[in-house]
């Protein structure tokens, strides 16, 4: 029997990492040098344009459409000396990836030949097919037309010979249909309303910043070894697979020394991260074996976003490079930690970050307890929504296991933090606070410095910790796009933010005084949102049912939990802040359910097809030379001296008879479970279906075959196993 994977391992041994060019210059100097950022605008565009231009970037002023073909014409003159020939709208549609369209820069002279053309038109709107996007029902097959139109506040960039021109994505009736959209939308309510009440402490605030700061995590592959698992080819994660004798539980992996042959890939990614303008930072080996992770300085929001799709897509094409498959699925390995993409979300103005403690002042220290106490708001009120804004299908094998935060919504702040908003609930109404910064550490060793120990703690097991000067959002997923979820946390800062507001104006016209005012409204606000604050372990069954008392959001399922997008609440929330509409919600909730449906599909199907092409016929063969080893011992010896050296083959004949029978069954009750699923017509109900029916039998399945995997004979079979995929240097 041909057996590829021997092959496939042999060529991952014989790797050596690629020569790289260590760049001359210092990244300083080829930071974003393929972006047509403000040093170039400044170059290539006339003042006048330039400086209205930038205003649209700095001020949310509305682009005029009359400066666009100037824009248009210093780009295209900056494009073509850097190599370029074509031109893309570059959008992120609902597929939770990105899309372009490439057009070459040519138009018909009129005398038979062609002239390089890029005008204003071309560069603010074009129309993709957006039926051909998945719209929830927005849109029609026969409803063909969609816009994209150029973002402004994000760079064009140039990928190989293309000038890639970041966009929104919107029906011809103007219903968002990426992410792209309604995260503006997101960052203009954050920042209004976030404006308005800084001003309560800084009159002169202008505007309210979104920072956004994400850590990639991802695994690398050998190629060879990747290519010759089906199951990662085509669902991203092992769908069997028992464990290696040795993974993580050494903790040998994390921040230890980086392999060479990923240390040429780490260096080369960044190199052309750098080049894009991604403001790559850090790099270290996770804790998993084969995992590890790239995370940038931090940036606005809309711009970060951008830039994370931007690396994965570099990620994948650079790592084929170097022999490498990335996988971003958030588990692709049974067993050992998952990938995830923790998302570090604070507020800055032109002034200071908003949530950066202590201050020079009390007022300061004021203002920095209510950004925390409104963040902490909206996290309440909306626990159960932000979750369904991290859940998928690929994420829910992540969430709840013992590296990951837990599928329920809570806060973590530490002891400092939460001893001083226990001191405001209980203090004296007009008695202001002093807060304490970073307290030095003397150590008994006279050569090491003091240290500076920070004013909280770290919680690994919180889905959403504060964590010094921003709330690191730690449930979303390694592959998802950050917008998605972060445009529900804009969204529920800004609702939370706004309601405050009013309730202090209201007691100011009342006659109190503005201090006073704040003070009764956070002291209210505390009381109020005290059931998300957890600082405990996360990972505890006592905290599921304390979670459930404290009236937390404690479902499991990722199809059900999707219907917090159209609770009543959320919907008057997304409309009130014209971030997205009913019909928009409605849309991606169906959009969300079929995409999980078809990712469970896919895994049942190729499950399926591995299964009874690959591990019954490698079960039976290996069944078969154990039968006539049997056999053959029978005749040399007899039955009655044989029966006890040919006891472990026949139990191990008994065993594989047994599993094979159980797995073939299952395999019939998988397929049956789908047709049942996929006869009903409710997007919603056939998610729950698949999610209750047809992933339990596909986890009784694996069982089956992770315990053949230990007791086949090992040159038989056909799938690199865990100890091979996860540990080629």
């Amino acid at each position: 029997m041909a057996n590829l994977r021997f092959d496939a391992v042999a060529a991952a041994f014989r790797k050596r990492p690629l020569d790289t060019i260590t760049p001359i210059e210092r990244p300083s100097e080829y930071f974003a040098r393929k972006v047509f950022n403000r040093q170039k605008m400044y170059k290539y565009l006339p003042t006048d344009i330039y400086e209205k231009l930038i205003d649209v970037i700095d001020n949310g002023v509305r682009l005029d459409r009359g400066i666009a073909d100037a824009v248009a014409k210093g780009m295209k003159q900056w494009a073509e000396e850097n190599g370029v020939t074509h031109y893309t709208h570059w959008f992120q549609p609902l597929t939770e990836g990105t899309a372009e369209k490439h057009d070459a820069f040519v138009e018909h002279d009129g005398k038979g030949g062609m002239v390089e053309e890029f005008t204003g038109k071309l560069l603010v709107q074009q129309e993709p097919d957006a039926s051909s996007f998945p719209s929830g029902g927005i849109r029609n097959t026969f409803e063909a037309r969609g816009y994209s139109a150029w973002d402004p506040t994000s760079p064009v960039f140039i990928m190989d010979d293309t000038l890639c021109i970041p966009t929104i994505f919107i029906s011809y009736t103007g219903e968002a249909l990426d992410y792209k959209s309604p995260l503006l939308r997101s960052l203009h309510a954050v920042n209004s309303a976030a404006a308005d009440v800084a001003r309560l402490f800084y009159p002169n605030v202008k505007k309210v910043q979104t920072n956004l700061g994400w850590e990639q995590e991802y695994f690398l592959v050998d190629e060879d070894l990747y290519l010759a698992r089906p199951d990662l080819m085509l669902t991203g994660r092992t769908l069997m697979g028992h464990d290696a004798a040795k993974n993580q539980q050494m903790d040998d992996h994390y921040f230890g020394t980086i392999p060479e042959r990923v240390q040429a890939f780490m260096k080369d990614l960044e190199t052309q991260a750098l080049e894009l303008g991604i403001p790559c930072k850090t790099r270290h080996n996770e804790v998993a074996p084969n995992q590890f992770e790239l995370a940038p300085v931090f940036e606005e929001c809309n711009l970060a976003v951008d830039h994370n799709m931007l690396l994965m897509i570099l990620m994948k094409k650079v790592a084929h490079k170097h022999n490498f498959t990335v996988l971003l699925h958030e588990k692709p390995f049974k067993g050992i930690n998952g990938s995830g993409k923790h998302n570090n979300w604070s507020l800055s103005t032109d002034t200071g970050i908003l949530l950066h403690a202590p201050g020079k002042t009390p007022e300061d220290n004021l203002r920095f307890v209510v950004f925390i106490v409104e963040t902490l708001m909206g996290v309440f009120r909306h626990n159960g929504l932000l979750k369904a804004s991290i859940m998928t299908a690929t994420n829910a094998h992540r969430l709840g296991a013992n590296e990951a935060p837990p599928a329920i919504i809570s806060s973590f702040l530490g002891k400092q933090l939460t001893d001083l908003l226990d001191h405001i609930v209980k203090a004296d109404k007009k008695e202001l606070f002093a807060l304490k910064g970073k307290q030095g550490m003397k150590l008994d060793i006279p050569e090491i410095p003091e240290l500076l120990i920070d004013n909280t703690d770290r919680n690994r097991t919180s889905p959403f910790a504060f964590t010094g000067n921003r709330f690191e959002f730690r449930a979303v997923g390694s592959e998802a796009n950050c917008a998605c979820s972060l445009l529900v946390l804009n969204a529920c800062v800004a609702e939370a933010l706004v309601d405050f507001k009013q309730r202090v104006d209201r007691l100011v016209d009342g006659g109190e005084d503005l201090t006073s005012a704040i003070l009764d409204v956070v002291r209210d606000d505390i009381k109020t949102c005290a059931p998300i604050h957890f600082d405990g372990n996360g990972y505890s069954d006592e905290w599921i049912e304390e979670a459930g008392r404290r009236g937390l959001d404690t479902e499991n399922s990722c199809p059900v939990t999707y219907d917090r997008y159209l609770d009543e609440d959320s919907v008057k929330m997304f409309e009130t802040l014209n971030v997205m509409r009913r019909n928009e919600l409605e849309a991606r909730n169906e959009v969300k359910w079929e995409t999980y449906t078809k990712k469970i599909q896919i895994e049942a199907r190729v499950m399926g097809d591995l299964t009874m092409n690959h591990i019954i016929p490698v079960a039976t063969h290996y069944q078969s030379q154990l039968a006539k080893n049997v056999q053959n011992m029978i005749d040399i010896f007899g039955a009655e001296e044989a029966a006890t050296l040919t006891a472990r083959n026949k139990k191990i004949i008994r065993e594989i008879a047994e599993r094979t029978q159980i797995i073939e069954t299952g395999v019939e009750d998988l397929v049956n479970a789908r047709k049942v699923a996929n006869k009903i017509e409710s997007e919603r109900e056939k998610a729950i279906a698949y999610h209750d029916t047809v992933e339990p039998i596909m986890n009784d399945i694996r069982y089956q075959i992770d315990k053949l995997e230990l007791i086949v004979s090992d040159e038989l079979w056909t799938l690199p196993k865990y100890r091979e995929l996860l540990f080629i240097r």
